[in-house]
């Protein structure tokens, strides 16, 4: 187990390690071959009704986060009330891209992608920001919130400006995505302020989980022909969300804290 000093470098070597990793990486263009997934059934007249109608999950578990957040039962849960802050942005994040998803799958290409990107950024990178006022700093961590916010809008902008400009280049994006889900599991070497840290590896489980149905869309709605691998994607990134819900109601802070 790390120390509470150490772990902010821990955070920084990681980050520095998949940026790095993300310079030496060939420039990765969107394939457009990516907009054309598996189940395109309309149902009550809806396009691709799968892969919008499974955003709801999105949009469900954000508003209840919220809600949960903003009552007096949320407040109770924290030992600061300003550790609420990030995941205020966490559970937004998942309510926009309930609506920027359902708007992309309605009629995919790279123009609507960009309002399904930036929305999941506002999850990845808060969540980080959350981690690290839990488990290094308060200060330091609400200091990065913004920090990590930005720089997560910012890579979805990179990409999509390098797009319209010919040189389309997915590498900064896609380490933002590696490094939230690296920070969770470094954040376990951490020591917690809260029971149920162990939850953190459910909800990286449920991500790792998601990203292999988005690539195995086509195979997955072959068997059968009833759900999509990009739907599944999307019911499995919505329980992630839901089980940080979860963990933050029935958590419990350590003795001592």
């Amino acid at each position: 187990m790390l120390s509470k000093g150490g772990g902010i470098w821990l955070f920084l070597a990681i980050a520095v390690v998949v940026g790095a990793a993300a310079l030496l990486t060939p420039r990765t263009p969107q394939p457009l071959s990516y907009h054309h997934f598996a189940d395109q059934r309309r149902w009550f007249g809806v396009p691709n009704f799968g892969d919008v109608a499974s955003n709801t999950l999105f949009l469900v578990t954000g508003l209840w986060g919220l809600a949960f957040l903003a009552g007096k039962s949320g407040q109770q849960q924290f030992l600061e009330p300003r550790e609420r802050w990030p995941y205020f942005l966490v559970f937004l994040g998942l309510v926009l891209t309930a609506f920027g998803s359902a708007y992309y799958h309605l009629a995919p290409d790279n123009e609507r992608l960009v309002w399904d990107r930036l929305p999941m950024t506002i999850v990845f990178m808060p969540l980080v920001a959350a981690l690290i006022v839990e488990r290094v700093s308060l200060r330091r961590g609400l200091w990065l919130l913004p920090v990590l916010s930005a720089i997560g809008i910012c890579s979805v902008i990179q990409w999509h400006l390098t797009e319209q400009h010919g040189r389309g280049d997915l590498r900064f994006y896609l380490a933002v995505q590696v490094y939230a889900v690296l920070a969770l599991f470094a954040a376990l070497l951490l020591p917690a302020r809260y029971t149920r840290g162990s939850d953190l590896l459910l909800v990286a489980g449920f991500y790792v989980l998601a990203k292999i149905c988005e690539t195995a869309d086509h195979q997955i709605f072959s068997v059968g022909h009833i759900v999509s691998g990009h739907t599944l994607k999307h019911l499995s990134a919505g329980a992630a969300g839901f089980w940080i819900v979860r963990m933050i109601q029935k958590r419990q802070p350590f003795a001592g804290q």
